[in-house]
């Protein structure tokens, strides 16, 4: 399968719908009306969340971005160097669509007027299970890494990493209050889910 099949397959499988610490919504609820405009929109960049937010949506949407810009640092390594053309496919998919998330939650946060970068790596989220699975050293390993160990070692670390992108989803999804956040958060614990799954099939094959 194509790397380009691959990403569309991503992006396909959970609806383009688009929360820790339980604070009140900040704003007024926007209109029914307004709340999902899909029709129309030719990449998941340019949807719109809508006015209406509360904290856990802010943390959600910073902390997957810092997330997935680690997740696009090791995709782009495991596209170079993975030897089975199902892992490269994978990691140039991961690229694409996650390229394409940072985007779109980047753009919330700025109508928002919130940051896109966390307030504090270490402590601030630590209590909401916001701590980055991944460390740099952890990243940079896998770029000198000897060719017979860098697949395992890559699935490994690429496996937890995405299952705590499942982790940031699921408190989206009991504490969010934006309600396009809180479909986007649907997808991701079902694609990340997923991609876990497939590393798990790649680990044992």
């Amino acid at each position: 399968m194509k790397a380009r099949h691959v990403a569309a397959l991503l992006v396909a499988s959970a609806p383009l719908l688009l929360g820790a610490c339980g604070t009140a919504v900040e704003k007024e609820a926007a209109p029914a009306a307004t709340v999902v405009q899909t029709q129309n929109v030719k990449n998941v960049s340019e949807i719109t969340a809508g006015p209406a937010f509360n904290d856990t949506d802010v943390m959600f949407l910073q902390m997957l971005i810092d997330n997935q810009k680690q997740g696009q640092q090791m995709a782009r390594i495991a596209a170079n160097r993975a030897t089975r053309p199902e892992i490269a496919e994978l990691a140039e998919a991961v690229q694409v669509t996650q390229a394409d998330e940072i985007k779109m939650m980047t753009n919330w946060l700025t109508e928002w007027g919130k940051p896109a970068t966390l307030d504090e790596r270490t402590s601030l989220h630590a209590d909401h299970g916001g701590l980055p699975a991944t460390s740099a050293k952890e990243i940079a390993a896998l770029r000198t890494m000897k060719k017979a160990q860098f697949e395992t070692a890559f699935l490994n670390l690429f496996l937890a990493h995405q299952h705590n992108a499942v982790e940031f989803a699921q408190l989206e999804l009991d504490k969010g209050g934006n309600e396009q956040a809180k479909a986007f958060a649907e997808r991701v614990k079902q694609s990340r889910s997923d991609q876990v799954q497939q590393m798990l099939k790649l680990l044992a094959g």
